[in-house]
């Protein structure tokens, strides 16, 4: 009797479908129709297209956490008159907690808890925020003067910003290499609604 019931069911949605009008858009290959349905092609866990726009936000994310940690590390080093090495070292250090925090304050707050909010931020940050300092600090060391600039001069913020610069340019594409594979800020994608 389940089997019989089951059958009537499925023959009344094919009746149904076929007495359906045709689709004045063409069918269901116009896109644009059907703006909640996500679509294998669009996918940025892996193997689908990814563009240097999503790239660029990625790297920006990124970029905002170092430059929040890099600036904060030089005007603490600066204040207490430490000399280049221990002022880049904090800069460095705080750069990676503000460059992770960001990241795990937006998962947690898409309602992921703690421990893998934790996880998903080492795997969509560290490679990013690594050759975003190695190359950002390599621009400051290469720039006359930029690592003895003091915070009012204007080389100190001059140097920087040119810094930051030439990271997120270097970053970008590693970024869009990374989540064409599912990786880096892939992981954090899905959190995001």
């Amino acid at each position: 009797m389940q089997h019989e019931t089951h059958a009537q069911h499925t023959g009344h949605d094919h009746a149904a479908h076929d007495r359906a009008a045709p689709a004045p858009h063409g069918g269901h290959h116009d896109h644009a129709a059907h703006p909640g349905h996500d679509h294998p092609a669009h996918s940025h866990h892996g193997g689908g297209k990814v563009s240097w726009s999503m790239a660029a936000k990625a790297t920006l994310h990124c970029l905002t956490g170092c430059a929040i940690g890099e600036v904060l590390g030089m005007i603490i080093g600066t204040a207490l008159g430490w000399g280049n090495a221990p002022t880049m070292a904090l800069a460095i250090v705080l750069a990676f907690f503000f460059g992770y925090s960001l990241t795990l304050w937006a998962v947690v707050r898409a309602g992921v808890g703690l421990k893998t909010a934790i996880g998903v931020a080492l795997a969509a940050d560290t490679l990013s925020i690594t050759v975003m300092e190695v190359v950002d600090n390599g621009v400051l060391l290469l720039v006359p003067g930029a690592m003895d600039a003091h915070l009012a001069d204007g080389l100190f913020w001059g140097a920087l910003a040119f810094a930051f610069l030439i990271a997120f340019l270097v970053t970008t594409p590693v970024n869009k290499w990374m989540i064409g594979r599912g990786k880096g800020h892939a992981v954090v994608h899905q959190y995001h609604h």
